[in-house]
């Protein structure tokens, strides 16, 4: 009878011990698997670091157009202040301006002539 009681008080033991084990590890699993997701997708996590670094040269590459951009526009400026034959191209080609005397000669070209005849 002893060794029977011993018998199931050592089968008791190694059961406890076994559930604890398998606890313990079910506690770490938890805690890695806890710290892996905050580690991706927490605040400051790889997900949000990819998104941010996504964003930044979105950015970067809108702020490059529009230095470019403001350049062109600088040189326009600068033509239409400062260049008397520029302004005078600009008011000829755009706003079909003459000087007092000129004649405007419209040139029609051979095919435009024909099919709007035909």
């Amino acid at each position: 009878m002893v060794k029977r009681r011993r018998k199931k008080k050592k089968s008791i033991l190694l059961a406890v011990a076994k559930a604890e084990k398998k606890l313990i590890q079910g506690i770490i699993f938890l805690l890695f698997f806890s710290l892996l997701t905050v580690f991706i997708f927490g605040d400051h996590g790889i997900y949000k670091l990819y998104k941010i670094k996504k964003k930044r040269k979105l950015i970067q590459n809108q702020i490059t157009q529009l230095r470019i951009e403001r350049e062109k526009i600088k040189t326009e400026k600068n033509k239409l202040e400062n260049n008397l034959d520029y302004i005078e191209k600009i008011a000829r080609e755009k706003y079909r301006m003459v000087k007092p005397g000129e004649k405007i000669f419209k040139v029609i070209e051979k095919d435009d002539w024909y099919d709007k005849f035909n």
